[in-house]
């Protein structure tokens, strides 16, 4: 959660912070606050709860004096409500002192007591407070040695944090910390910057350095040093952003999910692009590990909420393609249940951000008990791919609204691919079949094009006319299964209304008495080409819920005329294999949530209580 920026140079930094703070608002939007050390040497800071907005008019009417040093956040709620006194930077030491942090200091009470009885008084509800009060005391132990100090706090801190902190006795200068939480440093000419991710500051850079788990970095207009927090030197690779500021930009659309979801065919083409040749997969992150895939005897995927939802889609591709057992487990569960791995067990983790701490923290259990792993991510320079034994980008570019879309499509191309790439190296699967599966792999950007040219405006409306809708249910078997959960989650995200996805079989064993009359189902329909057995049965069980007064819309292959006499609404997709349908089908069921959000007149970009990047277990 929350999005953090600094910036030291010769440049004003209050434009830059605040520039860096609005790509970074899909990481919290509760508050939002800059402090800058003035050309006169002087600390100023400014927070305000509510969105970026709020902070950008208090400013545009009383602007902070200029200076070249400065911290920026944006908040996401933790500790203490999202109030002012809450907001971050938090000072201390007599107000020359600013702190900003995303996490969790979990000794804050214990540390809040030794330091209320040095007689510290604070201000707010926080933890955060508690850093930058600590700090301060340990910056006049340490000869006013701010990096010391800042060595001196951090290792007395529990729990996941980033901190940034300046003191405007050292102008030209930020400290910052991570543990569990992320940090990447922009490189510039004569300037650089920290932040949460790259967006804080690929518009001035695209080189960027991430410095690893406890390890502190000290930025300066003209050099970068990072140590670990004993404060001996390391040494931290750089790598290029692959994406510039035009990619995290809305570019005339309304918002960016509708950006986002226009950019589904290419997200899935990206993923696919250097890893087809010769009609099968090689994906050369994964050259040299041959020998390891070859002795996995099972796999577990690890993940959260729509990312989840994909890997439950890839299970089928990977038990399928590379005939090996497939557990799917929710990361926040996993470590707490005593799971049993060992080093036949590969775990797949999916992150978007590659920051996502309930992952992260399952990562690093599976590796302390022996398994391998391997990181399917969106995010350069993250944390989980940096603690994974193997990493798959997926190169669907930004994703700056909360809900994802074009991230899941492209972490089920990820899986796909893992799968063929795996099965290839097992021996699994037969030439003549990866050459089907590629080529269905390739025609899928073109089907979800078809999908929005076609559509995307009959599902709007559909979408307009059940704005007063309070409850929509989602059915699907096999694959249909984890797109219909996925389908109710971005309704619950970004309407705020009861929805609930179900296998379909499940209907009569329970979840049938909740249909009434009118009450509005999704199905999603198998194909009757390629799968007349799972098509019958779902269309037996659309006969099940419309007997019993329910409003079905069906998503279904364009040609399925077995469905038109049981369906109130049909929304067609192209013809595709089984395993290939949940890549499209989905892209429906993204723009009607979409649409009935903006129906309602609601924020698809930043829905209520949510944030992008969960970086807080």
């Amino acid at each position: 959660m929350c999005g953090i920026v600094g910036y030291v140079g010769s440049r004003p930094s209050q434009n830059i912070l605040m520039s860096g703070l609005a790509r970074l608002e899909y990481r919290g939007y509760d508050s939002a606050g800059i402090a800058v050390i003035g050309e006169d040497g002087t600390l100023g800071m400014r927070k305000r709860a509510g969105k970026l907005s709020v902070l950008r008019d208090d400013l545009a009417r009383t602007p902070l004096p200029d200076g070249t040093t400065g911290i920026g956040h944006t908040r996401w709620a933790t500790h203490g409500g999202p109030t002012d006194r809450n907001a971050h930077p938090h000072l201390a030491d007599d107000g020359k002192l600013a702190v900003i942090h995303n996490g969790i200091i979990e000794n804050f009470a214990e540390l809040k007591a030794e330091l209320e009885s040095d007689g510290a008084v604070f201000a707010s509800e926080t933890d955060t407070e508690v850093a930058a009060q600590l700090l301060a005391r340990e910056y006049h132990r340490n000869g006013d040695d701010l990096e010391a100090a800042f060595r001196a706090t951090v290792n007395r801190l529990d729990g996941a944090f980033t901190l940034l902190a300046m003191h405007e006795d050292h102008p030209g200068l930020v400290v910052g910390a991570r543990r569990n939480s992320p940090l990447v440093i922009g490189l510039g000419e004569g300037e650089n910057f920290l932040g949460s991710d790259v967006a804080a500051f690929v518009e001035h850079t695209r080189s960027a350095l991430a410095i690893g788990q406890d390890q502190i970095v000290a930025i300066t207009p003209d050099g970068v040093r990072v140590t670990d927090f004993d404060g001996g030197e390391v040494e931290v690779e750089p790598f290029e952003v692959t994406w510039d500021a035009a990619a995290a930009e809305k570019g005339g659309w309304p918002s960016f999910m509708a950006k986002e979801v226009s950019e589904e065919p290419d997200a899935v083409a990206n993923t696919l692009r250097g890893r087809l040749r010769e009609n099968t997969v090689a994906i050369p992150e994964l050259d040299g590990l041959d020998e390891l895939f070859r002795g996995i005897h099972r796999i577990v995927v690890i993940a959260c909420g729509t990312a989840a939802y994909a890997g439950q889609v890839g299970k089928y591709a990977l038990e399928q393609w590379a005939r090996v057992p497939v557990d799917v487990e929710l990361a926040h569960e996993f470590r707490y249940r005593d799971p049993v791995l060992d080093a036949g067990t590969l775990v797949v983790s999916i992150s978007q951000s590659g920051e996502t701490m309930d992952t992260l923290m399952a990562v690093k259990y599976a590796r302390e008990r022996g398994a391998k792993t391997l990181s399917i991510c969106n995010t350069q320079g993250a944390t989980i791919p940096r603690e994974s034994d193997a990493i798959v980008y997926t190169h669907a570019g930004p994703e700056v609204a909360v809900a994802s879309t074009k991230a899941f499509v492209a972490q089920i191309t990820a899986l796909y691919l893992l799968a063929l790439h795996v099965g290839r190296v097992r021996g699994t699967l037969p030439a003549d079949v990866q050459a089907q599966q590629v080529a269905e792999l390739e025609a899928v950007p073109g089907k979800i094009s078809w999908i929005l040219e076609r559509e995307q405006e009959r599902v709007t409306q559909l979408a307009r006319w059940m704005a007063d809708t309070r409850s929509v249910l989602f059915l699907g078997r096999h694959v249909g299964f984890p797109i219909a959960l996925e389908g109710a989650l971005k309704l619950k995200e970004i309407s705020y209304i009861h929805a609930e996805g179900f296998a379909a079989g499940e209907l009569k064993h329970g979840p049938i008495a909740l249909i009434e009359p009118g009450q509005p189902v999704f199905v999603i329909v198998p194909s009757p080409v390629f799968s007349a057995q799972l098509h019958d049965k779902v269309v037996s069980n659309i006969q099940e819920i419309r007997a019993r007064g329910a409003r079905v819309i069906v998503v279904a292959e364009e040609g399925d005329a077995a469905v038109l006499p049981f369906a109130d609404e049909v929304l067609h997709i192209p013809l595709a294999g089984p395993l290939f349908e949940p890549l499209l089908a989905v892209v429906p069921l993204h723009i009607f949530a979409m649409g009935l959000a903006t129906a309602k007149g609601l924020d698809v970009d930043q829905p209520r209580n949510l944030a992008k990047s969960v970086t807080v277990e």
